[in-house]
């Protein structure tokens, strides 16, 4: 059994937006209330945690954890690697990305790779991956390459779940990686055109086309409008994710 549970939901700002009188900030519907997006993956073996944002220390908190066998991340932005400070209670801790992602991971945080290291410090075991796949004990982890405006980036397919946000195109030989999925998780901004994410309409046709038999749809700027009301619009087999949904999978 797969278990995938969405610790946030919400682009890099974060739902309520700082400072904002916007309907969607000011909701009292705990689905409009939205960390920065990351979702933990458990099987009947390991527990994966994908992307390590700046709200990972309250995320981990809500939805405890005894062990993370690995950090996928999908790229180098900040409210995608922000949280990796926020792991040291887990001891030393596997990470797997792309080069350019490690390289970035180490000029931020080189306290964590000094020769002479203070005691407390995150223990990160990098791991350099490319599109190959990969396992970690005995879960298959299956790279997915996507595109972020020009900055490629990677989603993860897991079993018969794929997750992919900051994702705007997905180039054409990655499609069939995506086939034969029961739940698809795919970013969707706001409803107005974004030159790097998909907005929701860019996102109803690419998991039409994908064809999983459930989408999810996540990583949510306020503009995207309430959580109640945007989901009436959508098709039978999609849905807009919320912070603290977990689905189970056989």
């Amino acid at each position: 059994m797969t278990r995938l549970t969405f610790l946030g939901t919400g682009t890099s700002t974060g739902i309520p937006l700082i400072g904002c009188g916007c309907p969607t900030c000011q909701s009292s519907d705990p689905h409009d209330k939205r960390l920065r997006a990351s979702v933990l993956i458990e099987t009947a073996t390991e527990t994966l945690l994908i992307d390590a944002g700046p709200d990972l220390r309250q995320q981990l908190l809500r939805h405890p954890v005894q062990q993370i066998d690995g950090v996928l991340l999908t790229h180098e932005h900040y409210d995608h690697i922000g949280g990796l400070d926020d792991i040291r209670p887990f001891g030393s801790i596997d990470v797997y990305a792309e080069a350019n992602v490690l390289s970035s991971i180490q000029r931020n945080m080189p306290y964590c790779f000094a020769k002479h290291q203070y005691p407390g410090i995150p223990k990160l075991r990098l791991h350099t991956i490319t599109t190959s796949g990969f396992t970690i004990g005995t879960t298959r982890i299956q790279p997915v390459r996507a595109m972020h405006a020009r900055l490629a980036v990677l989603g993860f397919r897991v079993g018969k779940v794929a997750y992919l946000t900051d994702v705007k195109t997905i180039p054409e030989e990655s499609m069939p990686l995506l086939q034969d999925l029961d739940i698809l998780v795919l970013n969707a901004l706001r409803h107005e055109h974004h030159i790097a994410h998909l907005s929701l309409d860019e996102a109803v046709q690419l998991a039409n086309r994908i064809g999983a038999r459930q989408t999810f749809f996540t990583h949510f700027s306020h503009d995207i409008g309430k959580h109640k009301i945007v989901s009436l619009i959508l098709q039978e087999n999609q849905f807009l994710a919320y912070d603290g949904l977990t689905l189970q999978l056989d």
